[in-house]
């Protein structure tokens, strides 16, 4: 079932730039514009988004309304809006492999003379361009009015929720690490991860096939769970795996002094000197490798790797345990039951 609604979902992905310029007449207003928007947004990607969005809609639904598939790219175009902008924010140079959006423009603009913007400008500029055009494509879907009032608003809410986690994220990363807590960083993977890559997609589908309230909030906190864990376990591979696998530099979450479980459980199981080196490398300037490298030895030391994972398996768990009380199709169940797994490699 998965690969076949993904499969859908490229499909879909792959001639809706030129559906958009039908409407809209993008490569008219700008070339550049429309080539970038079309890049970026047909890069390789997990789609884990749409797929959610499909099967909460087919899981209470009977058949697939007209539309559903391109609706559902909705939640991947948020999602390419909030990685343009998180990019920047986060000052990285590479996005799913190549270069983010707005090292693009700042290649393509640096023979300017006397220029008085960068590539982050016309990057951000980009973003909001996709966030309107994702409005549009979750209208396409033939449903009930009310239904799709009610589904586009949990979209919307979506979107302020994961402004709200980057906004305190980035507050959280001004504090020493001895004064956050662990609820605090859970409520940073709740508001930035887990509200628009699980809950959302998987609620606002169940709403927009009419689904009850209480249906649909069993799929909303479901989604809490697998995206508390799916955020731990990107944390445990921004930490230890290479550049090539997870698409970005190995020392971004250092870089940007992440306060992460990885990294809290391996300061509040540190000595003194631990403690004190970590600290130091939280408030660096520019980290390099063999900052990464005393991390990642201070992790496995402290069992903050060993932590991790069990939260890993405790959180897939309590999605589980709630997924199992719902009444979905059995057919979405049994995905539903089945997809922590496949997703975390668990």
């Amino acid at each position: 079932m998965f690969a076949v609604i993904k499969n859908r979902v490229e499909l879909e992905l792959k001639k809706f730039p030129e559906n958009i310029d039908k409407t809209y007449h993008l490569r008219k207003i700008s070339p550049l514009l429309f080539k970038s928007i079309k890049d970026f947004i047909l890069r390789d990607g997990k789609r884990i988004r749409p797929i959610l969005f499909v099967a909460g809609y087919l899981g209470f639904s009977k058949k697939p309304a007209a539309g559903i598939y391109q609706s559902a790219l909705s939640i991947e175009l948020l999602h390419d809006f909030m990685l343009i902008h998180d990019d920047i924010i986060d000052k990285s140079a590479v996005r799913r492999g190549k270069p983010s959006m707005h090292k693009l423009f700042d290649a393509h603009i640096k023979h300017q003379k006397n220029i008085k913007f960068n590539g982050a400008d016309l990057a951000i500029v980009v973003g909001d361009v996709i966030y309107a055009i994702a409005i549009k494509a979750f209208l396409t879907v033939k449903e009930k009015p009310a239904r799709k009032e009610l589904a586009l608003k949990k979209f919307i809410e979506a979107a302020l929720h994961t402004g709200a986690g980057e906004f305190i994220e980035l507050l959280t990363s001004l504090k020493d690490i001895q004064s956050v807590s662990k609820n605090d960083i859970y409520k940073i993977y709740d508001y930035k991860t887990a509200c628009y890559t699980f809950s959302t997609p998987l609620a606002s589908g169940a709403i927009l096939a009419g689904a009850k309230s209480q249906e649909a909030d069993k799929l909303f906190q479901y989604g809490i769970y697998l995206g508390r864990a799916f955020q731990i376990k990107d944390d445990i591979l921004g930490m230890f795996a290479s550049q090539a696998k997870i698409g970005k530099s190995t020392l971004s979450d250092l870089q940007e002094a992440k306060k992460t479980l990885l990294v809290w459980q391996a300061y509040n199981f540190s000595g003194k000197k631990g403690k004190i080196v970590i600290k130091k490398m939280l408030k660096k300037n520019k980290v390099t490798g063999s900052d990464l490298l005393t991390m990642r030895q201070i992790i496995l030391e402290t069992g903050s790797l060993d932590y991790a994972q069990k939260e890993i398996f405790s959180m897939v768990e309590k999605s589980k345990k709630i997924i199992k009380s719902s009444s979905i199709n059995k057919k979405y169940k049994n995905f539903l039951l089945e997809y922590p797994n496949r997703l975390l490699k668990i």
